[in-house]
């Protein structure tokens, strides 16, 4: 017997107009449908029509989860501040941290994720090879001080997420823990109906090594991914990589000084020149934990600093001012060039390779230099990705042109690697009987993002439309008139609970059968059945929601087709 609401007693409040602070899509459709309710900046009350659709994300993925053997714990959310700070998570995390502190004066955090304590709680209860692998998780509520909350559910300071983690002993273990955990979220994106891909990602404060994110397609998207037109390469643009090729550059002139006057910017020094942007040599300067470091990259081309920062982590990076510049003779504002540079690190773009010869900044006011070769007259600290990647960069697997698009992050693998081990000094008692270091891996779905996501990708302008495995209900039936279709509608609906079909039924009476239909398309679920003009002859009208099909049906066809 599956669950018949009716309408008459839910709690819901459809709305006409978008919210006036509603940018995306999602954020429009929700709070107009009445499955969430903004309760204060970032912050959401989830109605009972949100929350069936969030329970039924939960149990999807639940299902998956102890599909492969993971075993679901609930950890609280509310935690002390010394594993974060014997982690380094406590600085790492910086404003994004909801910090507190009890009566007593003792310190703590609202949890943003949860490795430390997972560790902590591996390391109480494992104590020997014998007892590995273990995969765990938990669906639980997460904490983030977003700056900027937007975007409703996609981006609140609060919110519903599945993490879970692998401990194995050796790293072909945790290769297969971590194969197991992206074979099982392939299974829970395809039974959500999400549009999604697998990028290549970096690990942020996370730590680790391999790492991947699933990437749900939206206009809505915060993230920016790159895909390959002609092979199966995509990653997350943080990741993307360029291959250092060395040229000849033997055959390069000698160095020679230019009169550039006012020409402190690279658009001002190509326009008087005359000469592609792509002909000179940018050098941003940026200080990492306070020391200066300049970063060459072509300059047609721009520094991505959040790239650069995943690269220097977890050292921070930060912009120099004016300041900076004062009693450093060999820095010249707008005029800076990697030779005769001073006791400062140089990292470069591989697209700055060996034996390429650029325009940069001759180090002295008004004056730049030309045929300035690197690896000749200026050395490379290190070579690291960091310019903004752009539609037709070439992919690194296949050289085709990349093109971009965006997406909403809805899961993340991680292998963690020791560093939480290492942290905690997680051993076990090996095979030989010494203690052997537990590898770890990290797994999260993003449970409340999902339900943004789909909406996202699933809505027309008419409403929300869900997938059966995640609506509130499997049918939608409407009366559409008075007394009669009103007693057909709930009789069918009872019938149809009978057979194990979810009903939400429409009998709300004093309300119009035009705000009923309209209603039914904006709630989105995946069949409407309607009891209207022929509800004389026990004859109904099925629509398909997505698809907009409809056919007439008896009451026995209906509960036949929908109990399917």
């Amino acid at each position: 017997m599956a669950q018949v609401q009716r309408m008459s007693r839910l709690m819901v409040k459809t709305l006409r107009d978008d919210p006036a602070d509603a940018e995306t899509l999602s954020h429009k459709l929700l709070v107009r449908a009445g499955y969430v309710r903004r309760n204060s900046a970032g912050i959401w009350t989830w109605l009972p029509l949100g929350k069936k659709v969030l329970d039924n994300i939960s149990r999807v993925v639940r299902e998956e989860m102890d599909a492969i053997g993971a075993q679901e714990v609930l950890l609280p959310a509310l935690l002390p501040k010394e594993p974060y700070e014997a982690s380094a998570r406590w600085e790492e995390y910086g404003d994004l941290l909801f910090r507190l502190k009890d009566r007593k004066g003792g310190e703590y955090l609202l949890g943003p994720t949860h490795e430390e304590i997972f560790t902590l709680v591996v390391k109480d209860q494992v104590a020997s090879y014998k007892d590995l692998p273990v995969m765990l998780y938990q669906i639980q509520t997460k904490y983030r001080d977003e700056a900027r909350p937007r975007s409703g559910v996609l981006r609140g300071r609060e919110f519903q997420m599945k993490d879970s983690y692998s401990f194995d002993t050796t790293d072909e273990g945790l290769a297969e823990s971590y194969a197991l955990h992206r074979a099982a979220y392939q299974k829970i994106f395809a039974r959500l109906g999400l549009d999604y891909r697998i990028v290549s990602a970096v690990s942020g404060a996370m730590g680790g090594s391999a790492s991947e994110e699933f990437l749900a397609p939206a206009a809505a998207g915060e993230d920016t991914f790159v895909d390959c037109p002609s092979c199966d390469y995509a990653a997350n643009t943080e990741a993307v990589t360029f291959a250092l090729k060395p040229v000849d550059g033997s055959g390069v002139g000698p160095v020679e000084e230019l009169d550039t006057p006012d020409t402190p910017t690279i658009e001002t020094l190509a326009e008087h020149l005359g000469v592609p942007a792509s002909a000179t040599l940018k050098n941003l300067l940026v200080k990492v934990d306070g020391e200066i470091v300049a970063v060459g990259v072509p300059g047609n081309r721009e520094v991505d600093l959040g790239k650069l920062g995943e690269h220097l982590a977890p050292a921070v990076v930060e912009l120099v001012t004016a300041e900076d510049f004062e009693g450093r003779g060999d820095l010249v504002r707008g005029y800076v060039g990697p030779q005769g540079l001073e006791k400062v690190r140089y990292i470069a773009d591989p697209r700055v390779a060996p034996g390429t010869a650029w325009i940069t900044g001759a180090n002295k006011v008004n004056t730049h230099a030309k045929n300035v070769v690197a690896g000749r007259d200026f050395e490379v600290d290190d070579y690291l990705d960091v310019v903004v990647v752009e539609a037709s960069d070439p992919c690194p697997k296949c050289g085709t042109g990349l093109k971009l698009d965006r997406a909403i992050e809805i899961g993340h693998i991680f292998q963690l690697g020791r560093k939480y081990a290492d942290t905690f000094q997680l051993d076990v008692l090996g095979q030989q009987g010494k203690p052997v270091r537990v590898t770890m891996g990290s797994y999260g779905i993003g449970v409340s993002r999902a339900v943004a996501a789909l909406a996202e990708q699933s809505a027309d302008e008419q409403g929300l439309c869900w997938p059966k495995e995640i609506a509130p209900a499997d049918v939608h039936v409407v009366a559409a008139g008075k007394a009669l279709q009103t007693e057909l509608a709930l009789d069918v609906s009872e019938k149809l609970g009978a057979a194990g079909v979810r009903v939400l039924v429409d009998d709300r009476a004093g309300v119009s059968p035009g705000v009923k239909f309209t209603d039914a398309e904006l709630i989105g679920v995946p069949k409407i059945l309607v009891a209207g003009r022929r509800s004389a002859e026990g004859v109904l009208e099925l629509k398909d929601r997505r698809t907009g099909e409809r056919e007439e049906l008896t009451v026995d066809e209906a509960i036949a087709r929908l109990a399917e």
